[in-house]
């Protein structure tokens, strides 16, 4: 099977439903932003040697699959039979947050990205991640969006956060605090 089709040539994409919408449209930003977070998290799933967030990881990228997925369903998830985002994998992502912080010491700081490569793509996978959200939330303005997507999408990017500083934690690396006189 080639990979390449051509039909994109002229600027445009297909949804599932074989809609062609131009590449810059809201959807296809918002999809394609979920799918650079899902490349960034399999690139920090990689960088790790802690298997209990290595197997998170590989969940959470099973989830942003399916939330690109449901984006670019054009709000036909049930004629397509995907896999919806539930208050489940929501709550997943709150059980893995509380079990890091039980961990970690109290935030008295803001926290710079830096300390280790693995640290920073957490902090990278954050950022997108918001990034993602933004234009859910934005899409979801005009057009279907399923809240749990956007709640997932939130809860994901507190994950991250939570995920660098249990990284820093376990590798014994220094966090970064913020200096705000410099």
């Amino acid at each position: 099977m080639k990979i390449y089709t051509k039909g994109g040539d002229k600027g445009q994409t297909s949804l599932l439903s074989g809609t062609r919408l131009a590449k810059y449209n809201l959807r296809i930003e918002a999809y394609g932003t979920v799918d650079e977070l899902n490349a960034f998290t399999g690139y920090l799933r990689d960088l790790l040697v802690l298997d209990d967030v290595r197997e998170t990881l590989f969940l959470i990228q099973n989830k942003l699959f399916n939330v690109g997925s449901l984006l670019a369903a054009e709000g036909k998830e049930k004629e397509y039979k995907l896999n919806e985002i539930s208050e489940a994998d929501i709550l997943k992502l709150e059980q893995e947050m509380d079990r890091m912080d039980l961990e970690l010491p109290e935030l008295r700081n803001f926290i710079l990205p830096g300390g280790h490569p693995a640290v920073s793509a957490a902090h990278i996978c954050r950022t997108v991640c918001r990034r993602a959200e933004r234009l859910a939330v934005e899409l979801a303005v005009e057009h279907n969006v399923n809240e749990f997507i956007i709640k997932y999408l939130n809860r994901l990017s507190d994950y991250f956060f939570m995920l660098s500083r249990y990284i820093s934690k376990k590798l014994n690396v220094n966090e970064i605090s913020w200096n705000s006189g410099l």
